[in-house]
């Protein structure tokens, strides 16, 4: 049986600094997804990378004293080194100033959009922020100022090419109040729309090899570079090998699979209006959606490397010595598509007292009283209140991610868990057990020791259930649970469970006291 294909990617980030962890926050919802859809049986490709060949980039190297390439060299370490701490499955890694298909795929974009007649040359005057690598009209300023950066922007005067951004408005604004081209959530699907209503300009795509200190993909046959957003938004193609072996872009970008894009609002206009009309102007296929996800903010202000506030994920996964307990508080305290602020102090009780409480306490609690009274085996699972609303997880979390509010199917979980625990403390199943390990009638025995297997087989089913949701959200923890449950990971979580007859570990603590930082 074919799978449908899913191709999945995070936008690509500036590499003028080391990443905070405001950044972790896009790489851990679109891993979730990727994960997610691997459990149902689909045919998923995960891409990651760097944005290396922006002007700040450079400016940024000039001013550590670093020569360019060493400098954008070990930020990019740093970003993809990020990736692995947090456990993100990413199945490739672009870094655009060293990935040897990525010149290739910009240049073969760059040709397309040629043959088609998009591209001309014309001399040109605006204001230009380097912070966000975009021109900007006077009437978008804030004061005279960056309205992303609030600083002051640069006068520049050049002779570039220019690519007909104005010809594709009408048809993209038709593509996306159709739904082929989704953009979440509704909010910024109007932001998006009311741009192309109010109609486009044409854009620069190329900049000075000057202004650009020489650093970049250089214009086909030319002496200047072309403009980092051209250069950025291609690296979705290179990864897929377009412009050199187009196998896997065949595979993934042009059948009728799922195409998703997530980035942060600040670029959502490039991914959303950009990107796509560049994409028909080469006639390819667009992207089938693009999830859109607010900023983490440290006391209400937006985290970011030039405003000093960057919290470094490196530390806080050490902290707790797994990445579960940063991808946790991101997922679920951060509503998916909204601003959210960072708080240590909620990170601690989302770990002692959501994971390490709730979780934790349960399942430890559950399974210890398995071990001493059944040997560890699960009983039968009865027909019971919780066996049903367990029952339901699964459809309850698989619907928080078509509806890109991965926080509400968190949410449902531990509301679940919530629900488990206050029922496991009313029916005090280790009451049952001390009246067992003494002397009662034989009836009386009987009537207990069925009570007492219902209650942990109950839990330990619902556990399952809960353990199997998890694995999109925090894969260690969820992998670790279901070693404790004596059940192997199954490919495709909607499937019925059984563990009736398991043998169960109760020989380690889940999410235990974290390390001081």
């Amino acid at each position: 049986m074919i799978r449908p294909t899913t191709y999945l990617t995070t936008s690509i980030p500036y590499v003028n600094s080391s990443p905070h962890v405001g950044f972790a926050l896009e790489l851990v919802q679109a891993d979730a997804y990727a994960r997610h859809y691997r459990l149902l049986g689909r045919d998923v490709r995960f891409q990651c990378g760097t944005d290396d060949n922006s002007l700040k980039n450079v400016r940024a190297a000039e001013a550590a004293g670093q020569a360019v390439a060493d400098f954008i060299g070990a930020n990019g370490d740093s970003f993809e080194r990020l990736g692995e701490k947090l456990d993100i499955s990413n199945d490739d890694f672009v870094r655009t100033s060293r990935d040897p298909r990525h010149v290739a795929c910009v240049h073969s974009l760059w040709n397309a959009c040629a043959a088609r007649g998009d591209l001309y040359r014309k001399a040109y005057e605006g204001f230009y922020c380097v912070g966000c690598e975009q021109f900007y009209d006077p009437s978008e300023l804030d004061d005279g100022k960056c309205p992303e950066h609030a600083v002051a922007l640069e006068i520049v005067r050049e002779e570039n090419w220019f690519f007909r951004l104005s010809r594709y408005g009408d048809q993209i604004l038709t593509l996306i109040e159709a739904g082929e081209l989704q953009v979440t959530p509704a909010h910024r699907r109007n932001e998006i729309t009311a741009l192309l209503r109010r109609g486009l300009t044409d854009i620069s795509v190329s900049r000075s090899a000057e202004r650009a200190r020489g650093w970049g993909v250089p214009v086909p046959g030319g002496d200047e570079v072309v403009y980092v957003w051209f250069d950025a938004l291609a690296n979705y193609l290179t990864g897929l090998g377009h412009g050199t072996d187009d196998a896997l872009r065949r595979h993934y970008w042009t059948t009728s699979g799922a195409r998703l894009h997530f980035v942060g609002k600040g670029i959502s206009k490039f991914h959303a209006i950009y990107w796509p009309a560049i994409l028909l102007s080469a006639g390819l296929p667009l992207p089938t959606s693009i999830g859109v996800h607010g900023y983490l903010t440290v006391d209400g202000h937006k985290i970011g490397k030039s405003a000093g506030n960057g919290i470094a994920p490196d530390r806080l996964i050490e902290a707790y010595g797994t990445p579960d307990a940063l991808r946790y508080y991101l997922l679920r305290h951060i509503r998916s598509a909204d601003d959210g602020d960072f708080s240590q102090d909620r990170l601690d009780a989302a770990w002692s007292g959501e994971l390490g409480g709730q979780l934790g306490n349960l399942a430890n609690r559950v399974l210890s009283l398995l071990a001493t009274t059944f040997d560890g085996v699960t009983p039968e699972i009865p027909e019971s209140a919780l066996v049903r609303q367990a029952q339901q997880l699964c459809e309850k979390v698989h619907q928080s991610f078509e509806n890109y509010e991965l926080h509400i199917g968190l949410s449902e979980i531990f509301a679940y868990l919530a629900e488990a625990n206050r029922l496991f403390t009313r029916q005090a199943p280790w009451a049952d057990a001390k009246a067992l390990a003494g002397e009662i009638a034989a009836h009386e025995r009987t009537v207990t020791t069925q009570c007492l297997a219902a209650t942990l087989a109950e839990q330990i089913y619902g556990l399952a259930i809960v353990a199997r949701c998890l694995l999109p959200f925090i894969p260690r923890a969820a992998a670790e649970l279901h070693g404790k449950l004596g059940i192997p990971i199954t490919t495709h979580y909607r499937q019925p469970i059984d563990v009736s007859g398991r043998k169960t570990q109760a020989n380690s603590v889940l999410f235990p006291r974290r390390a001081t930082a």
